[in-house]
């Protein structure tokens, strides 16, 4: 199946209210992201994602610097974190808000492997500081429990059944 589409980049404020729920967080920015596109054509469907890395309950966004970085590493490593990703399709002015979790097992890491990973691919824009399709994903990840595409930041195998409904 082909489809027409066009990317649009916009800035969008990530910060959420504290109180929510790991998967709340990832379905709220989602739902923020789309309501920044607002010349959106009642007929066009708007795509938006969001994904976070948990663990302990705590939300690791992305890294502001290759230290903060290097220590979200040091952190997952050796341990199993979730990685959500909240969605919002948004089509004749209806959102529809859903999210996926995988969970996601690293080996023990080493400090060496760590730095030399930030240095090299620069993850600060990565929640969690690190790609699954980047050397440290590849070479660290000893399992994963659920969709790969959600760790890579879009389920696409639950996008493309809700799309699958607007038909």
């Amino acid at each position: 199946m082909n489809v027409d589409y066009k990317l649009v980049l916009k800035d969008v404020d990530e910060s959420y209210p504290p109180e929510l729920a790991p998967e709340e967080v990832a379905v709220y920015i989602a739902k923020k992201k789309a309501e920044a596109y607002n010349e959106a054509h009642p007929d066009e469907i708007v795509l938006t994602a969001d994904t976070i890395v948990c663990i302990d309950d705590l939300i690791l966004g992305k890294p502001e610097t290759p230290d903060h970085a290097i220590d979200m590493l040091k952190r997952l490593s050796g341990r199993m974190h979730r990685v959500i990703t909240g969605v919002c399709i948004l089509h004749q002015h209806t959102y529809n808000l859903f999210y996926d979790v995988s969970e996601v097992f690293f080996r023990k890491l080493g400090d060496e492997e760590i730095v030399d990973y930030v240095h090299q691919y620069h993850p600060l824009d990565k929640a969690g500081a690190y790609g699954i399709q980047e050397w440290v994903g590849i070479t660290g990840i000893e399992r994963i429990d659920g969709s790969y595409t959600n760790v890579v930041g879009l389920p696409t195998e639950k996008v493309y059944q809700q799309l699958r409904l607007l038909r």
